[in-house]
């Protein structure tokens, strides 16, 4: 299984929000620091506020923040949303699949259990289990300790 860049991009987000909890964050900082494209970086963060996962503030001081504790945000929760428009495989698509099998092939019911024992695996993990007491991580993205 692959990871979207989109959902790539997303983690490393709420990563540097989580490092970074005791203020608002810009998304040029995210862009240096995380090296993602701010276009890229606007269309994620976009959609993560939308999911309430982080709150936006516009204007000359403003950033992003976490909406609520990094202990309740779940990563199989963030990866099934930012996966979901994703097909795993072609026969998984509405459109486009030009496949034969379809109709008769097993292995499609044996990846979609595949794929949802991946997510269910990811919920059991938070963003405060990978950011905080991750000295190596945090000295990448803060120098100063966790405030989560």
């Amino acid at each position: 299984m692959r990871i979207t860049k989109r959902t790539n991009i997303a983690i490393r987000v709420l990563m540097f929000c989580t490092a970074h909890a005791d203020r608002l964050v810009t998304k040029h900082e995210i862009a240096e620091r995380c090296n993602a494209s701010e276009n890229h970086l606007a269309q994620v963060i976009n959609q993560l506020a939308q999911m309430g996962v982080i709150k936006t503030q516009r204007g000359r001081n403003g950033g992003l923040e976490l909406a609520r504790p990094a202990t309740d945000i779940s990563i199989g929760e963030i990866f099934r949303i930012m996966e979901a428009p994703v097909p795993l495989t072609e026969c998984f698509a509405d459109v486009d699949n030009s496949c034969p099998l379809t109709a008769a092939c097993r292995l499609r019911y044996a990846l979609q259990d595949a794929a949802e024992a991946f997510y269910l695996r990811l919920d059991d993990v938070t963003l405060d289990a990978l950011v905080c007491n991750n000295s190596a991580l945090l000295s990448i993205l803060a120098p100063e300790p966790c405030a989560t």
